[in-house]
């Protein structure tokens, strides 16, 4: 049986040794993991492409006219499944990330899926195939839609073996005891990034000299533990000589930094350098306001450095695409929805005699006000009676004033709250320009008002029907949760990600989830 050396008694030689063959393991599960991911993905474009070319192109050879030659149908799909894959690597679907996620992932494979029908169709002019335009505008939809039924299949074996300790990241938290608290309630929620934590190791800072040192609050510390991750873990006392080669004989893999030891500090440099060092990796759960995801030029200029940043989505083509997009979104709503406005409309005239639309004052971009149109759903008097529930569940601090068995709701109004129904007059909010169909909620004045400066950092995009609060537990979010998504939705919006937030849309009217 072989011991473990204790790390204080360790040759540099034994550390390195060790360190090298837990660094072997992990890059061999990743290999086979995404070779597997690999072969099944290929194997879904030439089955997709088989059962499409087969049945709806009457041969299976493709004759070259530029260069006068034939190729069978095995060789077209194997070369597309080859370029299927290598867009796939491009878009990051085999991102460790990515590979265990839904949402995010299914967007990529559909890029992937749009950029394989691009090279494919210029490899069909260059040699100049037979291939039928819309053979090729077929299959792709069907190689994407049978690649998210794989990869469905492909995320419960993954989460299988992760709850077993299997194709993860073994991570160390190191922070306050709320840090870690926190950042064990973010990991238990986001399994699919595949950090698994291995220890926690509290620490604080000498208010005197700001060293880094431990903390020995062990009761804080097992009570956000149990609290966020409902069992104990191993605790690891700081120490800037010997962390490292501790976490090493725990078989870490990542550090994760909740908080304490900031950024761009001198501790966290040396920090960081210790433990990367030992090839351990840094990870850091990041504020919403984070310029990450910027694009960042550097450029020397007569022996001067500058340092330039912008979001590329705040361009005036972006700007003017995401205005078009929600004018047809809006316009086809408001036409669409006639069958089922109309007679929601009847019915809430019917119920109490009472106005068919509510308007309420709400704030919109840049902090202008605008009046926002929704189907009452509410008894008449219901502004009046919000400050009295507000004291009375407890609310009068928080943004988003929500509450189930709300006594306000009339019975059509629980109606079409549930399918959020009362939403749709928000379209003709969006066709004047003073929304967007996708986008942070819109707050009242009074909200607005108690803003802090990150927060307000969400005015700086139109607000919207629905966005990233409605479809992530909409009112089951904590407050934290739902400023934090709305913050983050500033940084990454993008087309693309507006219509993954719709189609989720949908998927969270359908399941009610938060929805009262």
């Amino acid at each position: 049986m072989t011991q473990t050396v204790p790390a204080h008694v360790r040759t540099d030689e034994q550390l390195n040794e060790l360190r090298q063959r837990q660094l072997s393991h992990v890059m061999y599960w990743r290999f086979f993991v995404n070779l597997a991911l690999i072969l099944v993905d290929a194997a879904m474009f030439i089955i997709a492409g088989a059962t499409v070319m087969i049945g709806w192109q009457p041969y299976d050879e493709f004759l070259s006219d530029r260069f006068h030659f034939d190729m069978n149908l095995t060789t077209y799909l194997v070369i597309g499944a080859i370029i299927y894959v290598a867009c796939l690597h491009a878009v990051g679907v085999y991102h460790r990330h990515v590979m265990g996620d839904g949402y995010q992932l299914n967007s990529l494979l559909f890029i992937g899926a749009i950029q394989t029908w691009g090279v494919l169709c210029a490899f069909n002019y260059v040699l100049d195939l037979n291939v039928w335009f819309t053979t090729m505008t077929l299959m792709i939809p069907c190689v994407w839609i049978l690649t998210m039924l794989e990869r469905l299949v492909v995320r419960m074996l993954l989460a299988r073996g992760r709850r077993k300790g299997e194709y993860a990241y073994g991570t160390v938290i190191v922070g306050s005891p709320k840090g870690i608290g926190h950042t064990l309630r973010f990991l238990a929620k986001r399994q699919q990034l595949n950090y698994r934590p291995i220890a926690v190791c509290p620490v604080r800072l000498d208010p005197a000299t700001g060293a880094v040192l431990p903390d020995t609050d062990r009761e804080a510390l097992d009570r956000e533990v149990f609290a966020n991750w409902g069992t104990r873990l191993p605790v690891l006392e700081y120490s800037d000589h010997t962390l490292a080669e501790r976490m090493v004989d725990m078989s870490a893999q990542t550090v994760m930094v909740a908080d304490v030891i900031r950024r761009y500090s001198d501790n966290f440099n040396i920090f960081s350098v210790r433990m990367e060092s030992l090839g351990l990796e840094i990870a850091m759960v990041a504020s919403a306001a984070d310029t990450g995801n910027h694009e960042i030029q550097v450029r020397s200029i007569q022996g001067t450095t500058i340092i330039t940043q912008r979001l590329a989505q705040y361009g005036v083509a972006t700007r003017f695409v995401k205005r078009l997009f929600d004018l047809v979104v809006s316009s086809l709503a408001i036409l669409c929805s006639l069958i089922i406005t109309l007679p929601v409309a009847l019915a809430i005239k019917l119920t109490d005699g009472g106005p068919v639309f509510y308007t309420q004052e709400r704030i919109g971009l840049r902090g202008r006000p605008f009046r926002m149109i929704k189907f009452r759903s509410m008894v008449v008097n219901a502004d009046e009676l919000k400050a009295k529930l507000a004291e009375e569940s407890g609310q009068e601090d928080r943004f988003i004033f929500k509450m189930k068995d709300d006594p306000r709701i009339t019975k059509v109004g629980h109606f079409i709250r549930r399918f959020s129904i009362d939403e749709l007059p928000q379209f003709l909010n969006v066709f004047m320009g003073d929304m967007s169909v996708v986008g942070p909620r819109p707050p009242l004045p009074e909200e607005y008002e108690r803003y802090n400066k990150l927060y307000a950092t969400r005015m700086l995009v139109k607000p919207g029907i629905t966005g990233p609060w409605q479809v992530s537990g909409r009112s089951d979010l904590t407050a934290e949760e739902s400023e934090a998504l709305d913050v983050a939705y500033v940084q990454n919006w993008s087309i693309l990600g507006d219509i993954v937030l719709m189609f989720r849309t949908v998927g969270a009217v359908l399941s009610h989830k938060g929805a009262y």
